[in-house]
């Protein structure tokens, strides 16, 4: 069996692997962030290191892979570095350091769990981008599909980080959580999570590859379920909470 064949099989067991996922976490509710229940899940990390523990490999994995590969960046795929790293190194410095007063610890097999889910998922769109695929043009560039996708990729991580900062904004103002009511929590209950599955989906269209497809199809199969969770706890810690806010899919689910 050639690498190429190989990886092909693995990205699309990747991607069937993602609904299992998606079917587990209906009735599992992983215990990190305002479900963290002492050790059930490992001894814990504080959350601002728990975090990087989990993300760092994503700022790593993806870029090592892609140099590795052997391929010179052209101007697409350095656009596609620049988007990969733009995420993460938020992710996993600027979002826990701006909330280290606020974040609750992360259980040992969490951060494990987003080790290696960050490793596999760098591999293979480094991989793709720096090898296997057949290489980007500059005219991509101009291409419906890069267009579209980074600027849906862009919208999503504009709507993370504002999402974020709401969350944040009543934090510091004390009594611990509260009802969001600016912005895209007007419709959902978890927006950030909206806004991270509209970026991976915009990279999906941008590298119009199927390690970008994986990425999104995954990245809703893990939060869609907790995004599900949290309106759930909205409602039942706030009886104001409006009932028309739908969990990740304004006016859908």
């Amino acid at each position: 069996m050639t690498e190429a064949t190989l990886f092909q099989w693995l990205t699309w067991a990747w991607i069937l692997l993602a609904p299992v996922v998606f079917l587990a976490l209906l009735f599992i509710t992983v215990p990190y962030g305002r479900y963290h229940q002492g050790r059930s899940w490992g001894a814990p990390f504080s959350g601002v290191v728990g975090w990087i523990v989990m993300e760092l490999p994503a700022v790593v994995t993806m870029p090592l892979v892609f140099f590795l590969s052997g391929r010179v960046p052209g101007p697409v795929e350095a656009a596609f570095l620049v988007l990969w790293e733009a995420h993460y190194l938020h992710r996993t410095f600027i979002f826990p350091l701006r909330r280290k007063a606020y974040l609750e610890p992360v259980p040992v097999v969490v951060a494990l769990l987003g080790v290696l889910f960050n490793i596999a998922n760098g591999y293979l769109n480094g991989r793709w981008i720096g090898h296997f695929s057949p290489g980007y043009p500059t005219a991509w560039l101009w291409d419906l599909r890069f267009l579209a996708g980074t600027g849906l990729f862009a919208m999503g991580m504009a709507i993370n980080i504002h999402s974020d900062e709401v969350i944040l904004d009543l934090r510091r103002a004390g009594g611990g959580y509260q009802v969001p009511q600016r912005g895209v929590h007007r419709l959902v209950a978890s927006p950030n999570y909206l806004g991270e599955f509209l970026e991976w989906s915009g990279w999906a269209l941008a590298t119009w590859s199927l390690p970008g497809l994986a990425f999104a199809v995954w990245t809703f199969g893990n939060l869609g379920p907790r995004a599900r969770a949290h309106l759930k706890w909205y409602r039942k810690t706030f009886a104001e909470y409006p009932r028309e806010r739908k969990a990740i899919l304004p006016f859908l689910w």
